[in-house]
């Protein structure tokens, strides 16, 4: 091996993988970007392959060939069974000595903490939660959808917005402009013609997910139903939060809430103003904060954490992802 490397990096989402190379020191030696991580419908082998071209990369980047730890938050690792299945499948590439593999939300949450203490609320296509302590006690959901309990994300937005517009404009539910808001989304006259269209594939399914930011501007533009769904949204949030407090005997200390996620970083009132009344109310200690910094950094202070690297080094590298 060339140059002296510590940590590999990975955060490996549904649509694209960032990978870094971390020396001693906390120098980001060499970063990379790849395509999307998706074992459930590849296989894990696939899916390794995948991550394996930015893994290249980066290592040539950085003059090295192996790590001392590999520190890899992924995306579809829900359940501990799977993150063991998927940490073996690492191990075996020997891309460094040790390997850990974690669910990728607690790469948020460690990119937004100055230590690993906290809890972290995600919500972009799906939603989950994770909290964990220096002491490396965690708090997790299976966040399976749900068959485990869940509600929210952008897709489950999507289809409740559909739901109340369908019910509303056939006579079964509440008036909401969302019967009109959501079928000129794309171009359509009436809510029958996006349900047809959605149906025959005439609108690809793909595209179900722009509902959910017309779903938040009907709610901004003072519609009842539309507000209703973003409140319950929020009142997912705040219950996933307080129970992993609870879980982690936080809630009588000070303790940061991340929220991550294109739903929870996109800035609509209506949901933050609610998230924050709500969290006060039931956590009072608790204080919310949008996560900024990018998945790859709380990759690596995880690896660096694990490595006892000290807190310059941990600043070191996240002064890299800051610039």
């Amino acid at each position: 091996m060339g140059l002296t490397a510590r940590v590999l990096a990975i955060d490996a989402g549904n649509s694209k993988t960032d990978v870094a190379v971390v020396a001693a020191d906390g120098e980001v030696l060499a970063t990379a970007r790849g395509g999307g991580f998706r074992p459930p419908a590849v296989g894990v082998g696939p899916a390794v392959d995948a991550l394996a071209d930015a893994v290249t990369r980066a290592y040539a980047a950085a003059g090295v060939t192996s790590v001392t730890h590999v520190s890899a938050c992924l995306a579809n690792a829900d359940l501990p069974v799977e993150e063991e299945r998927l940490a073996a499948a690492l191990h075996a590439r020997a891309w460094g000595e040790s390997v850990e593999v974690r669910n990728d939300t607690f790469a948020i949450l460690r990119a937004g903490v100055a230590e690993p203490r906290g809890v972290a609320v995600v919500c972009g296509a799906g939603i989950n939660c994770v909290g964990m302590r220096p002491d490396g006690r965690t708090a997790r959901f299976p966040a399976l959808g749900r068959i485990s309990g869940d509600w929210g994300g952008g897709w489950a937005l999507a289809e409740e917005a559909m739901w109340h517009a369908a019910r509303a404009e056939d006579g079964r539910g509440p008036a909401t402009a969302l019967t009109h808001t959501l079928p000129a989304h794309f171009g359509l006259p009436t809510m029958y013609a996006l349900i047809e269209s959605l149906h025959l594939e005439r609108v690809p399914p793909s595209r179900r997910h722009e509902l959910t930011p017309v779903l938040f501007a009907t709610a901004s533009a003072g519609d009842t139903v539309a507000r209703t769904v973003v409140d319950r949204l929020a009142a997912e949030v705040v219950g996933m939060a307080t129970v992993a407090l609870t879980r982690l005997d936080l809630l009588a200390e000070e303790t940061p809430v991340l929220l991550g996620g294109g739903v929870l970083t996109a800035g609509h009132r209506q949901l933050d103003d609610a998230i924050g009344e709500s969290l006060a109310a039931r956590a009072p200690k608790a204080t919310p904060r949008v996560v900024r910094q990018p998945p790859v950094l709380g990759a690596a202070l995880l690896g660096l954490d694990r490595v006892r690297a000290s807190p310059e080094a941990q600043e070191k590298a996240r002064s890299h992802f800051r610039a």
